[in-house]
């Protein structure tokens, strides 16, 4: 069966998503499609195949087959960001494509937590729950959207699913995988700032049951509105498939990827005010004669496949990771009165990080008959082994810190003005690469189990457990760390249809966040402070509803829920390095709307609206703190994207995004304020193999902040982007 997709001419076959799904799919789903003709028929309506349909940005199916029913008839809120919602978005990395879902900020890094991608979903920091084909992805980066079929974002505990963290949700990328059919997809781009961007995506099928992809992309920009902030980036991503259409089908894939820019840390706050310095929002604080990026990342999969029949299927996937992490950031330091008398010190933060991974997942995967009823299950076992390397530079920087900018800092221009800072000083400092690397090593072996009971065509229970034996380790020259524990998850739900094409849901799950969760490479590290201490416990209640409409083509979704963590680790003075104990108290209360699809022939949407009350309850000794808001996390989030075919060559379409005011510590007292921001796209097919789109990001061109760090700075986000890129298909 074909489902195609109407706009700009695209076309998405069900045999080309099946080859992106391969691995980690339960056999059995219900689409609306084919339970609304059954029930037409009088019949019973059947579990059948449909392995992620798309139809316009509603995508149905997650790869996972952890999921052991589509997304209607699953008791999570879950989306999924499909490539033609990327493409439409204009998305060009992975945490602009994130901006589809409301509910997620960004963090960034300083110090012992690293730049780069730093997603937070429901308030937690979901940094070290990021996975690529289920198999986590530690290693700090900034991700590229080059190689993606789709983003799947968990909302919610998620540790039953992904093992350790997923405190607040977790997100899985889906990779593009080898098809049973031949086509060329290219996208050439330019626009303002000096972009220039282009990427290949060729499919050639090179025997029976066989074939191979490569995809390609090659990036060079500047940032809007950060005159002095610029990148380039590359890479290529092969795969090749055998047994496309048999019971046995492997597929194996390589990534590599490079990134090299200039780190930004924005704008520093100003102390007084609790909100950014008010200065000209291009003003860079960073030296170029100093300051780099570089990011490389090469990971290969082996995924396998095999139908034993109609009803049981196993899979295994196996992976082998490299990336590293090398920088020089100008960290712009606020403190000791900089700011207030007009002065800037260019401190640093610098990595030089290594992170390896070795996992591998096995799961079978079925539908079987006991004591009469329905059983759909997925049960299986993930063994990974995590080892992150870690030095830092040592820059001569002064000490504008603890004496603050004077005459001498800033000839030898390690302070720079406030207002007017110059990024083509010519620095001539030192730099010294660190020799005692601190490597952390973290094994994890873990066993799971799914269920869904169909105790009747309008009652389903679904059931998951997961075991985790944890294990990591840090070492340098002075100090040797280690933490061992084992913790099982739980979740349950149960779900009624009250017709064919919705269903009400009550669902209960835990999550374990244990020290050194970041293995090294994020924000939860083990230390001395905290090895010897339990695992966080969380868990999450929630109660939801969701519908298709007009055969599937439309979704709609909506859920209230609480997390709650009592034991969550707090300091037990204000030293720097003081102790932590498991007394501390959290509560994230909320709900969320959700779209997805066509909501008529021609006008298709996506997007939805989060609201989260975010409490800190209980800080331990600090009290003075109790019931401030969560860090990194917005009340009110809106996110809104929609197109529509004015003709069948012409297609219009704007994007809203609303974040309310972020803090960026948990005193509360340091804050980057909300913002709107929308964007335009349009695009015309001129005929079946070439589409022209225009983008316009940031309309207005709106200098707001997206990241808010607990000290010193905020991240300014980019002004107005004009790009024009063709897209071409044979």
């Amino acid at each position: 069966m074909k489902f195609a997709k109407r706009r700009n001419g695209r076309v998405a076959l069900g045999a080309h998503v099946l080859g992106s799904l391969t691995i980690g799919m339960a056999v059995s789903a219900t689409p609306a499609i084919a339970a609304e003709q059954a029930q037409v028929a009088g019949k019973k309506v059947e579990h059948i195949e449909v392995n992620g349909e798309y139809l316009g940005y509603n995508t149905r199916k997650v790869q996972s087959g952890k999921f052991t029913d589509d997304l209607l008839n699953s008791a999570k809120t879950v989306t999924v960001i499909n490539q033609d919602l990327i493409k439409d978005m204009g998305a060009q990395s992975f945490t602009d494509a994130l901006r589809a879902t409301p509910g997620i900020t960004l963090g960034t890094g300083e110090g012992g937590n690293p730049y780069g991608d730093r997603p937070f979903i429901r308030g937690y920091d979901a940094q070290s729950s990021t996975f690529i084909n289920g198999i986590r992805d530690v290693g700090s980066q900034s991700r590229e959207t080059f190689n993606i079929e789709q983003i799947e974002v968990l909302k919610g505990p998620s540790s039953v699913y992904n093992g350790r963290g997923a405190v607040g949700g977790s997100i899985n990328i889906v990779t593009k995988k080898a098809q049973a059919e031949d086509f060329i997809n290219a996208d050439v781009a330019i626009g303002t700032d000096a972009l220039k961007r282009a990427s290949l995506d060729v499919n050639h099928v090179i025997a029976d049951e066989a074939a191979v992809r490569v995809n390609l992309m090659a990036h060079d920009a500047n940032t809007p509105g950060r005159d002095e902030v610029s990148g380039n980036r590359w890479g290529i991503a092969p795969s090749v498939t055998f047994g496309l259409t048999t019971p046995t089908k492997v597929t194996l894939e390589y990534y590599h990827f490079e990134n090299h820019d200039i780190p930004d840390y924005g704008i520093p706050y100003d102390q007084a005010t609790g909100r950014p310095a008010d200065v000209d929002p291009n003003n860079f604080y960073g030296l170029l004669s100093r300051d780099f990026r570089d990011n490389n990342d090469d990971t290969a999969s082996v995924l396998i496949s095999h139908d034993f029949n109609n009803d049981m299927q196993f899979t295994s996937t196996s992976v082998y990771s490299r990336n590293t992490n090398y920088y020089i950031v100008t960290n712009p330091d606020d403190t000791t009165g900089n700011v207030a008398n007009g002065y800037v010190w260019r401190n640093t933060k610098s990595r030089h990080s290594v992170t390896k991974t070795l996992a591998t997942q096995l799961q079978l995967a079925g539908e079987a008959k006991l004591a009469g009823f329905t059983n759909r299950f997925a049960i299986g076992t993930e063994f990974s082994n995590e080892r992150t390397s870690n030095l830092s530079y040592t820059v001569d920087t002064g000490n504008g810190r603890n004496a603050g900018c004077n005459d001498a800092l800033l000839a030898n221009y390690n302070c720079t003005l406030l207002s007017k800072p110059n990024p083509h000083a010519p620095w001539v400092g030192s730099v010294t690469l660190g020799t005692d690397a601190t490597v952390t090593e973290t094994d994890t072996r873990s066993v799971y189990a799914f269920n869904t009971i169909e105790l009747n065509e309008s009652w389903m229970i679904n059931g998951g457990v997961r075991w985790d034996d944890y294990s990591t380790a840090a070492q340098n020259s002075t100090s040797s760390l280690s933490n061992d524990d084992d913790f099982l998850n739980y979740q349950l739900s149960m779900l009624y249809k009250p017709a064919v094409n919705g269903s009400i849901y009550a669902a209960w799950g835990t999550s374990s966040n244990p020290p050194g969760t970041s293995n090294g490479d994020g924000s939860d590290r083990l230390g001395s402070n905290n090895e010897d201490l339990k695992p966080e416990d969380t868990e999450s209640y929630e109660l939801g509803t969701k519908w298709d409409f007009f055969s599937g083509r439309l979704s709609l979704n909506g859920s209230v829920f609480q997390i709650e963590k009592n034991n969550a680790r707090v300091a037990t003075s204000a030293d720097r390095n003081s102790p932590q104990e498991n007394v501390g108290e959290q509560k994230v209360k909320g709900f969320e709307i959700g779209f997805s699809g066509d909501i008529t022939e021609h006008w298709h949407g996506f997007g939805g609206y989060t609201y989260l009350d975010a409490s800190l309850e209980s800080n331990g000794f600090n009290a003075a703190y109790d019931g401030n808001r969560f860090p990194n996390t917005a009340k009110n989030s809106i996110s809104l994207f929609t197109t529509y075919d004015i003709t069948e060559q012409l297609n219009v379409g704007t994007g809203a995004y609303y974040m309310g005011q972020v803090y960026g510590n948990t005193a509360n007292t340091l804050s980057i304020p909300s913002y709107w921001r929308f964007d335009v796209v349009s695009s015309y097919k001129m005929n079946d193999f070439l589409t022209l789109r225009l983008n316009v990001q940031n309309l207005t061109d709106e200098r707001y902040y997206d990241k808010a760090y607990t000290a010193h700075f905020a991240n300014m986000a980019p002004g107005r982007l004009i790009m024009l890129s063709a897209d071409m298909h044979f």
